[in-house]
C-alpha cells in the first residue's frame, strides 16, 4: 500500500502549518511517494475524500471535476504535471489565465511507439499482413503477397519531437533516409530532410509511407482529410499513432475503399473505444490496434524521472526542467 501522510506538517515561525498538497490521479510506489513527502503532502484523489483545495499547489494528472476548485481567482495551483504526452484534453486557456504551468510525459513512450511503428513497417513491407489474411482463408498464394525492401522506402514522419527523432534514428539504422515534417521546417538531427507543415501535401505525393505523430491542436484537427489522401500514391500507406481527431476517418475509409492508398494502420481514433458497429472494422486493408502503441514497461520509473527532476527545479527556482508546454501553442 502507498503510504499517505495526511497529517504531515511544516514547522513555521509562530506555530505549525499543513504542508502544501500534491494531488495525483493515480497511486505511485512508496519509494517515489517518500521522496515527494519530504516537501509536500501527497494525496491520491478519491471522490469521497475531503480535500483542502486551497493547499493544492501541484497536481499529477488532471480530472475535469477539479476545475471548480482549482481554476478560480483564489487558486494556489501553480503546476500541473500531465501523465500523458498529449495535453489537448486539458483546459489550457484556463491554465494560462491563472498562471498555472504545465508539463507532460513526452519521451516516456518514445521507445514503445518506435517499436510499434517498426513492427508495422516490417509487417507491411514483408507481406505479413496479407499472409495473415490468407491464413484465415486457408489460402496458399505466395505470388499474390507483395513485398518491398524497407531501405528503398521514402518514409515521411509528420512530427519531429522525441518520438519522431527516436523513430528516425531507428530507421536510419535500417538504411532509410527519413524525411520529417514540423511546423516551420527547421532542421532536426536524425532526419535526412525536413519540411514545413505547409508542405505536407507536396511531400505526400512521393512518400511511400506517411506516419503521423503530431499533437492535437486546432491546426492539426482533420489535417488528414480527403484532399490529403487524394495526394498519396496508390501504393502508399498511412499510419496514425498521434491523436485520433487529426484524421478524418470517413475520408480515410473512402480512400482505402477506392484504393487511393494501399494500406493504413490506426492506433488512435476520433471516438474511443471504437464502436463495435463502426465500418472501419470491416475494411480489409486497414489494421486497427486499440491505442496500445504507447504502452510502456516500467512506466512509473520513467514518469517519475521526469516529475522528480521538475519538482527539484520547481522547489529551487519555481521553474520546470523538462517538457514544459507552451500553453498558447498547445505543445
Amino acid at each position: 500500500m502507498v503510504f499517505f501522510s495526511f497529517f504531515a506538517t511544516l514547522k513555521l515561525k509562530g506555530g505549525l502549518a499543513m504542508k502544501k498538497i500534491i494531488l495525483a490521479t493515480r497511486e505511485f510506489r512508496d519509494t517515489y511517494v517518500k521522496q515527494i513527502e519530504k516537501d509536500y503532502q501527497f494525496l491520491v484523489y478519491r471522490k469521497d475524500q475531503a480535500i483542502d483545495w486551497s493547499q493544492v499547489e501541484i497536481t499529477i494528472g488532471w480530472k475535469p471535476e477539479w476545475k471548480d476548485y482549482l481554476l478560480t481567482e483564489k487558486t494556489n495551483l501553480k503546476w500541473v504535471q500531465a501523465i500523458s504526452a498529449g495535453v489537448d484534453t486539458l483546459p489550457l486557456k484556463e491554465f494560462a489565465k491563472y498562471g498555472i504551468r504545465l508539463s507532460n510525459g513526452s519521451g516516456i513512450h518514445a521507445e514503445s511507439i518506435t517499436d510499434h511503428l517498426l513492427a508495422l513497417l516490417f509487417m507491411e513491407n514483408r507481406g505479413i499482413f496479407q499472409a495473415i489474411q490468407q491464413q484465415r482463408k486457408q489460402q496458399w498464394s505466395p505470388n499474390t503477397i507483395p513485398y518491398t525492401k524497407l531501405s528503398d522506402q521514402e518514409i515521411l514522419i509528420v512530427g519531429t519531437g522525441q518520438i519522431g527523432q527516436k523513430l528516425a534514428q531507428a530507421l536510419t539504422f535500417f538504411g532509410v533516409s527519413p524525411i520529417g515534417i514540423n511546423t516551420s521546417g527547421h532542421e532536426v538531427a536524425g532526419f535526412d530532410k525536413t519540411f514545413a507543415l505547409s508542405d505536407l501535401h507536396a511531400c505526400a505525393k512521393t512518400a511511400d509511407c506517411v506516419i503521423n505523430i503530431l499533437p492535437l491542436t486546432e491546426e492539426t484537427t482533420h489535417l488528414y482529410d480527403a484532399a490529403f489522401f487524394a495526394q498519396m500514391k496508390p501504393s502508399a500507406s498511412f499510419y496514425n499513432v498521434g491523436r485520433g481527431p487529426s484524421v478524418d476517418t470517413t475520408a480515410l475509409a473512402k480512400a482505402l475503399e477506392k484504393k487511393q492508398l494501399a494500406f493504413a494502420a490506426l492506433d488512435v481514433f476520433e471516438e474511443e473505444p471504437l464502436p463495435e458497429n463502426d465500418p472501419l472494422w470491416l475494411i480489409e486493408n486497414l489494421l486497427i490496434t486499440p491505442h496500445i502503441s504507447g504502452h510502456t514497461p516500467h512506466f512509473q520509473k520513467a514518469f517519475m524521472a521526469i516529475f522528480l527532476a521538475n519538482l527539484q527545479q520547481f522547489l529551487a527556482k519555481q521553474e520546470l526542467e523538462k517538457n514544459e508546454i507552451n500553453l498558447d501553442k498547445g505543445y
